[in-house]
């Protein structure tokens, strides 16, 4: 506020300074078009003191016309006496000789009077075209001035609104602040309850945690499963040769031992079997070849060994053929070294899985409360 009313105050200054500029300049304008006029009126009175003596010399003029045609007359009589005598010729010629010159001479009068007439209408004309500048000159200021003010009562009811419009956004800005502050309240009391809620859905879903720990416990030494996962994982290239998706005769017998150990230890465990949902077999290869091909591959690899599995007394006496699904997964889901690279040869896996109620959701659950 304190910044605003010095720029207002600096701005106040500038334009009460801009004013006296424009009084001083105005004085100064019309001391000029005094001295003008008062210039013009001794011009004026020069010139009429010069037309009163013109007149006189007009005056002068007519005396010394009608001089000359009274020396007409007498010349005429002059020329009548010039018939009777030859003296009286010569007299009236140097008579006339003489009024001649003297006629000449008032003709040169009355020839500079004129061209000084002309000299002062000349010097009228060309004061008048300067006074008619400076009225046009104080015209144009004039209407500048009246824009300057225009603008300014622009500017100060622009201030105005602004200010006004200001005022209106602090009491926003303090309403927002008051509401900022009661939602402030409301969320920590919400994340006091999300905090609970999350720790209470945590115990739900430690479930699958809990089926690998007992599936572990079951199995001891006897198969090894992924810690994560809980998938068990069977070389392909003990299973099928190279390309084939023919089960080999060799790798049944290994085959039904691990898998009556692994879904033994699923359907035997009370604290398991509620829980499942699905048993998968999925197969993978590497990434040589196309995807098609080597989805098409897996695909076969899988079934096959549901269908082997899906003939054993075990399968059929607990009744496991209603949980067994199978499916290809291509390249889709390669194993790699420490180094980033692919292990082909880890890859080309058929891994038997286990699928919880709800699994699912649950992973969903657990993905949505680790989020930061």
């Amino acid at each position: 506020m304190f910044y605003k009313d010095k720029k207002k105050s600096e701005e106040t200054n500038f334009w009460l300074s801009y004013a006296d500029l424009m009084a001083g300049l105005l004085f100064v304008f019309i001391l000029l078009i005094g001295a003008i006029v008062v210039k013009s009126s001794i011009l004026k009175s020069n010139l009429n003191s010069k037309e009163s003596s013109l007149e006189n010399s007009l005056s002068m003029l007519l005396l010394r016309d009608k001089e000359v045609q009274k020396l007409k007359r007498l010349l005429a009589l002059r020329t009548k006496e010039l018939n009777a005598t030859k003296d009286a010729l010569l007299i009236s010629k140097d008579t006339l000789k003489l009024k001649t010159d003297e006629l000449v001479n008032l003709n040169n009068i009355l020839l500079s009077q004129n061209m000084k007439i002309d000299d002062f209408n000349n010097k009228i004309i060309i004061m008048q075209n300067l006074l008619d500048e400076s009225n046009a000159t104080t015209a144009k200021q004039n209407r500048k001035l009246q824009e300057y003010e225009n603008k300014i009562l622009i500017l100060s009811n622009t201030l105005t609104d602004k200010e006004n419009a200001l005022k209106l956004q602090d009491e926003r800005l303090l309403s927002l602040l008051q509401a900022i502050e009661e939602k402030e309240t409301k969320y920590d009391a919400l994340i006091a309850k999300l905090q609970k809620q999350k720790a209470a859905i945590k115990n739900l879903t430690g479930i699958k945690i809990k089926v690998i720990a007992e599936l572990k416990e079951s199995l001891g030494e006897n198969v090894a499963i992924d810690a994560n996962s809980g998938s068990m994982r069977l070389n392909s290239n003990i299973l099928f040769d190279k390309g084939s998706a023919k089960l080999k005769d060799s790798s049944k017998k290994e085959l039904k031992k691990v898998f009556i150990n692994y879904i033994g230890a699923l359907t035997s465990n009370k604290n398991i079997k509620e829980h499942l949902e699905r048993i998968v077999i999925e197969g993978h290869t590497d990434s040589d070849g196309g995807y098609l091909y080597n989805l098409h591959l897996s695909q076969q690899r899988a079934y096959a060994v549901m269908n082997y599995l899906l003939t054993l007394d075990f399968t059929k006496k607990h009744n496991i053929k209603p949980l067994l699904v199978a499916s290809g997964r291509s390249y889709l889901d390669p194993i790699y070294d420490k180094n980033g690279k692919e292990n082909k040869n880890a890859s080309r896996r058929i891994e038997i899985k286990f699928r919880l109620k709800n699994d699912d959701a649950m992973s969903e659950i657990e993905r949505i409360l680790d989020y930061e």
